[in-house]
């Protein structure tokens, strides 16, 4: 079924439009994309998106929802999302998490997800996966991780484009746009959204984190302000990644199975260029998604410094002194 012309031409004039065709033209490598959607207004309204580009672009989008299972309804739910997307002419698939999870919802309900929808990109043979994380869980992870005390890697939150250890990339292109505006085109385009019960659950730290940010909001911290710290931050990152960079050139060696690291140069930078680069020969040598725990890459570098550590392993790679060198292979 075709959507309503009025709806369609209001939002191809939106800047959010705009904004989604031309990220989605950076990534394109295969013209195939898999649209993770859970149900939300925000994923809802990423789906509208990318079903109106589809009919003017040479685009292929596969939509799948995740059904985690941990929810007594949570398989209605799926089917009722797949029923509104379907009356679009939207054909979604519903991926079941077999898996019980009973401790550590939330990020083992996150990794379980990613697992499913990396597995469905491959199955598609699309090299991309487009979720909707927008403004408003920007804050949120900031939040987050301003609480565990990360530092400007942490903080500088989510990217545009991500890579998993498959090759699969993430690719988040409404981050510069609120909740409230994805919940408008949503309704738009839908005529309804759906709440996601968990959303309430005050046992997860996100749902308390939504409701801090109210208090800050009445204090004076307003949404605009974080946005700004966040950006300043990402620039941050950005001259430190440049600098990294160039210092890993000077004194880092990737061979086939390992990666050689000159400690004496090494020990010669900063603390934060010396963090930054463990964090990228693990991220590189073990293929993981996301860096180790900042606590446990300081723990090893002070450890080789101090030369009371020979051998270690870290984020699914082994570490090990030889004479003034660090060999750093994966871990099997």
């Amino acid at each position: 079924m075709k959507t309503k012309n009025s709806s369609v031409t209001r939002l191809k004039d939106d800047n959010i439009y705009l904004k989604v065709k031309s990220v989605l033209k950076k990534y394109k490598k295969n013209n195939s994309f898999v649209v993770g959607v859970s149900g939300g207004p925000d994923s809802l309204g990423l789906a509208a998106l990318c079903n109106i580009i589809s009919q003017n672009e040479k685009y292929k989008f596969f939509f799948a929802i995740v059904d985690h299972g941990i929810r007594k309804y949570s398989g209605k739910e799926a089917l009722q999302v797949k029923k509104l997307l379907l009356n679009k002419g939207i054909k979604l698939k519903i991926l079941k998490n077999r898996k019980k999870i009973k401790n550590n919802i939330q990020k083992k309900a996150r990794d379980a997800r990613y697992k499913l929808l990396e597995n469905f990109c491959k199955k598609k043979r699309a090299k991309s996966l487009i979720v909707a994380h927008h403004q408003d869980d920007q804050v949120e992870t900031f939040l987050i991780r301003l609480s565990r005390g990360s530092g400007v890697e942490g903080l500088s939150s989510m990217q545009e484009m991500t890579t998993f250890k498959s090759g699969i990339r993430l690719i988040r292109p409404l981050l510069d746009f609120k909740k409230s505006h994805l919940n408008n085109i949503a309704k738009i385009f839908f005529g309804k959204t759906f709440k996601d019960p968990s959303n309430k659950d005050r046992k997860f730290l996100r749902t308390n984190i939504r409701l801090l940010r109210k208090n800050l909001s009445n204090k004076g911290i307003d949404f605009e302000k974080i946005i700004r710290s966040i950006k300043n931050i990402s620039s941050t990152k950005e001259a430190i990644d440049f600098y990294v960079a160039k210092s890993m050139k000077k004194f880092v060696k990737f061979e086939r199975k390992s990666t050689i690291l000159n400690l004496i140069q090494f020990q010669k930078e900063p603390q934060e260029i010396r963090f930054r680069i463990i964090n990228n020969i693990v991220k590189n040598r073990s293929k993981s998604y996301y860096p180790p725990r900042s606590k446990k890459v300081l723990n090893l570098i002070s450890g080789f410094q101090n030369k009371n550590l020979r051998k270690c392993t870290l984020g699914g790679c082994i570490f090990e002194r030889k004479k003034s060198f660090l060999h750093v292979s994966k871990e099997f």
